[in-house]
């Protein structure tokens, strides 16, 4: 296997990087953060891995680059390291949006450089280093995006390294995945910063202590609202086009459940409540989550 340079190490960095190394996927695993925070954690975790001071060395000894930042940082990093790259490097993101940040990247990437822009289905609320785990990614989907710049060899080279991190592969071109990810994961974390707000509006306006309170719904819904915010922010602008239509959808669903509220509808409501209680049976059926009752497991 290649050498590898891994840039940005919080949480799905360092997991990857963890996995890597377990499975001794390369030689070597460059590491370039930039925060002196996460630096430090990397240090005390003695996590596998050389630290790098700057970009020239990583890119320089390595043929193949994972970039694990936020996608707001595509475009600067990509200006830095174009000098240093070469036809023979793979490039690969984990962002979870695609079309707009392979625009940014197709026009910044130097001229021959080939870059396949991968996502795996994996993550936490939480962010950083110490949260990382080198099984994250273990039975979860990654979707490998194939546009008509793709490289079929690096494509095919990215399928193998993501079967031996433990991932289910699928392919599929950015404006679909854009789409998909909009209503499966971009929306409910929209709904779920939306729901806190609210929650916390409600709470100022009644002066009640509604947080002390928080029944399963609430938390749930906050644990997602925990996640982290520059990366949010850089997904629900990238994917902004099909998030707003995921919105309104959403809010005529919504103003549904309230005009049978209001007229007492009660054959409508548990109509609505039936069909989509369905879709758990089939998620836990597609193997995406497990038939337990959740009281809080991790």
């Amino acid at each position: 296997m290649k050498n590898i340079l891994i840039i940005g190490c919080g949480l799905l960095g360092s997991s990857l990087l963890r996995r890597i190394a377990k499975k001794r996927l390369a030689k070597k695993i460059f590491i370039y953060e930039k925060s002196k925070k996460n630096i430090s954690k990397i240090k005390r975790l003695k996590l596998p891995g050389i630290l790098i001071p700057n970009l020239k060395k990583g890119v320089e000894n390595s043929n193949f680059i994972i970039f694990c930042t936020p996608m707001s940082e595509y475009k600067k990093i990509i200006l830095k390291i174009n000098k240093y790259l070469t036809s023979k490097h793979i490039i690969t993101d984990l962002g979870s949006s695609k079309l707009k940040s392979l625009q940014v990247i197709n026009k910044n990437l130097k001229k021959n450089i080939f870059w396949t822009s991968s996502h795996p289905i994996a993550g936490s609320e939480v962010s950083g280093p110490e949260y990382g785990k080198q099984n994250l990614f273990e039975n979860k989907w990654c979707i490998l995006i194939k546009d008509k710049r793709s490289n079929k060899k690096n494509l095919k080279f990215l399928s193998f390294f993501w079967k031996k991190i433990g991932s289910k592969t699928v392919i599929m071109n950015s404006v679909k995945h854009d789409k998909i990810f909009s209503i499966t994961s971009h929306l409910p974390h929209l709904v779920a910063y939306n729901l806190v707000k609210s929650a916390q509006d409600f709470e100022k306006k009644q002066n009640y202590e509604l947080l002390k309170y928080s029944a399963g719904g609430l938390r749930d819904f906050s644990r997602i609202a925990a996640s982290n915010e520059i990366m949010w922010r850089d997904i629900l602008f990238d994917n902004k086009k099909n998030v707003s239509k995921a919105i309104d959808l959403f809010i005529k669903n919504l103003n549904s459940f309230k005009k049978d509220l209001k007229s007492e509808n009660h054959k409508s409501i548990l109509k609505k409540l039936i069909q989509t209680k369905k879709v758990r049976s089939q998620i836990i059926k597609l193997k995406q989550d497990i038939n337990r009752p959740d009281f809080g497991r991790d």
